[in-house]
């Protein structure tokens, strides 16, 4: 069956993978890419499937050196006749991740890493194949497990405890960044990340690797643990492998419950992003999102007004009313449909959500 998706067209056949849903993503990759970078050398698409990513990117975002791998080999060989449909130079290989990173001596400006599932066995051989400068592009699809559905799960595969509740899409997508930045530390490398999205069913990271001790120790030193309060739904957060971690809620004194470790660092260039929407390849879910993440503070983790609203025993308060309210920072998130991020503590968004109800207190 024949594709068109942006500027590529390919064809698809039974066996080899190819999400038609994952189209908004593949469109904000290649607007990140020429957002990020005036010019990509050299770009490794670590899972190729059909080829789609790698074909789009040498395409739409001038990538001259693609290089594409896949174990698959019906995938293996839907690439081959998909990179020369497109009349694209990109060098396909039969091989995994790990073989590719232990015997290549190349290293790329642009790393898309896609597997299915969880991204974590291959991060650490991907260093190997990095440089000052590389863009690493990564999605997860184990949200159940970063999620704290399957709790054992992320502390096995991701050495850290997840969150199970409205915080764990925000918490999920800092513990992959923070299991990334564990790794790329011991490459004496740093990262800054440029965008970082949760949407559908998965998480992606976009980041940029810095090369040296002082920035991997300073990625490192933004690593901590959250916690949370199941009645009122306070939250709190602290940097340190050793934090001080209240197991007690300030504000109501009920048991709160953490998460870590994982990034309590910036999750977005405002500059990349503001960039990226000026793209008219976005399709509209793609513009929505990214508009959502260029208008949200960068601060960890938020408040879900109706689950405040239930806590104090009243009806649905304007999102407006609120924030006005407040008197500081306060912005919705992509995170959530229902939620605030501000820089007000618990009892500060208390009292706006009381003072914004049209009835008051029951």
């Amino acid at each position: 069956m024949e594709v068109k998706e942006g500027k590529a067209s390919i064809e698809t056949k039974e066996g080899v993978f190819y999400n038609p849903n994952m189209r908004t993503l593949r469109n904000i990759s290649v607007s990140f890419l020429n957002a990020a970078s005036t010019e990509i050398g050299s770009l490794l698409d670590c899972t190729s499937a059909t080829g789609i990513r790698g074909i789009r990117y040498a395409l739409e975002c001038k990538a001259k050196g693609v290089v594409m791998l896949d174990m698959n080999e019906s995938a293996y060989d839907i690439s081959v006749g998909n990179a020369g449909r497109n009349g694209i130079g990109a060098k396909v290989l039969h091989t995994s991740i790990q073989e590719f990173a232990n015997t290549t001596k190349a290293k790329f400006d642009a790393i898309d890493l896609d597997p299915f599932g969880t991204p974590a066995p291959y991060i650490f051989d991907l260093m190997k194949i990095s440089k000052d400068g590389t863009l690493l592009m990564v999605t997860a699809t184990d949200t159940a497990v970063l999620c704290g559905a399957h709790a054992k799960a992320c502390m096995r595969i991701y050495g850290a405890k997840p969150m199970h509740n409205e915080l764990c899409h925000e918490a999920g997508l800092r513990i992959l960044i923070g299991y990334i930045v564990r790794d790329a530390a011991q490459f004496n490398f740093g990262i800054e990340p440029l965008l970082a999205i949760s949407d559908m069913h998965y998480i992606r990271v976009f980041l940029r690797l810095k090369k040296g001790a002082n920035s991997a120790a300073e990625s490192v030193g933004k690593i901590g643990f959250a916690s949370a309060c199941s009645k009122c739904h306070s939250f709190s957060y602290s940097v340190g492998f050793v934090p001080v971690i209240e197991m007690r809620c300030d504000f109501c004194g009920s048991e709160m419950v953490f998460s870590g470790p994982l990034w309590l660092g910036k999750l977005h260039d405002k500059g990349v992003v503001k960039r990226m929407l000026s793209d008219d390849g976005l399709d509209r879910h793609g513009f929505e999102l990214l508009e959502r993440v260029y208008q949200e503070l960068d601060l960890p983790f938020f408040y879900v007004v109706p689950k405040i609203t239930k806590y104090l025993g009243i009806g649905g308060v304007p999102f407006e009313k609120i924030i006005r309210n407040l008197g500081v920072e306060a912005s919705r998130t992509h995170f959530s449909a229902e939620a605030i991020k501000t820089s007000a503590g618990i009892e500060e968004v208390v009292n706006a959500v009381k003072k914004a109800s049209a009835k008051g207190l029951l």
